[in-house]
């Protein structure tokens, strides 16, 4: 059975931080090589004009989802309130980009910052886990009032102590007991820590709002060792119908390969890697 799905592409896997700049370079190259849908990832809203983001949307005939990025000054479970304040300023932004575009949700791992991986007493991962729940509920309450959900990423054991698995989302979003609180899912991740992706796929059933792909080694989809049967059985089980997104990304911006220990091109060129990865998701989705 073919799934019914949508091809998208981030914006990570040619630049960072993507800017109004990047709009008519990539743009029309994304356009071009078939995908419907373009992930903008959002490091600095300051950079990225939204109207022009919505032209560009009309011109190319493409759809856009927002994913955010979360260092060290946006975290939900960060002990100064300081931080809280600035990572909600930031997602209330993004939110607003969201509602600007048409999207129906804000994606990313927005309950802590990226690389917070320690261990720490469960004291402590107690008090973690309900400031997370408590500023989730909050931006929670943001999305719905501009119409949206918030889709959660859970995050490999390397990149996060809090949220790992399918499982450790939904028991966020269950906590956090608001309606705009869903989960998205990216393989590279699920290759860490699931003992079972399809199952995880039908655990998250219709709270799953978006996933995320690449290869187990974040490179093109098709030519590493994930499980792609096993993501077709658990996204049929559960009627998928959303996006399904190629993320990976660039080395060239230190920053960021430092942030994802990301240190080398994983394909000959990055429009390969988006050309090729397409071409085999659709073939696997019409399988």
């Amino acid at each position: 059975m073919a799934l019914d799905i949508k091809y998208g592409v981030s914006t990570w896997l040619w630049t960072s931080p993507f800017t109004t700049a990047s709009i008519p370079v990539l743009f029309p190259k994304i356009a071009a090589m078939g995908f419907e849908v373009v992930e903008i990832a959002v490091e600095d809203p300051s950079l990225i004009d939204i109207q022009v983001v919505k032209k560009a949307m009309t011109e190319y005939q493409l759809q856009v989802n927002i994913c955010g990025a979360f260092g060290p000054s946006r975290d939900l479970t960060h002990e100064d309130p300081a931080v809280h304040k600035n990572c909600l300023a930031y997602i209330e932004t993004c939110l607003d980009y969201c509602a600007a575009v048409g999207t129906g949700f804000f994606g990313g791992p927005m309950y802590s910052a990226v690389g917070k991986a320690r261990m720490v007493s469960p004291d402590q991962r107690k008090i973690d886990w309900e400031r997370a729940v408590t500023n989730l509920r909050k931006v929670c309450e943001l999305a719905a009032a501009r119409g949206l959900q918030i889709a959660l990423e859970p995050l490999n054991r390397f990149e996060s102590d809090l949220v790992n698995t399918a499982a450790d989302v939904l028991r966020l979003i269950r906590d956090i007991n608001h309606p705009a609180a869903k989960v998205m899912l990216d393989g590279f991740h699920m290759s860490i820590e699931e003992k079972d992706v399809a199952q995880a796929i039908i655990a998250s059933g219709k709270d799953l709002v978006h996933l995320q792909v690449s290869e187990n080694y974040r490179g093109t989809p098709g030519t590493g060792q994930t499980p792609w049967a096993s993501y077709k059985q658990g996204l049929e089980a559960i009627d998928y119908a959303g996006v399904v997104t190629i993320e990976s990304f660039t080395p060239d911006n230190k920053e960021l390969a430092g942030a994802v220990c990301f240190w080398h091109p994983m394909a000959e060129s990055q429009d390969g890697f988006a050309t090729e990865g397409l071409r085999f998701l659709k073939s696997w989705a019409r399988e």
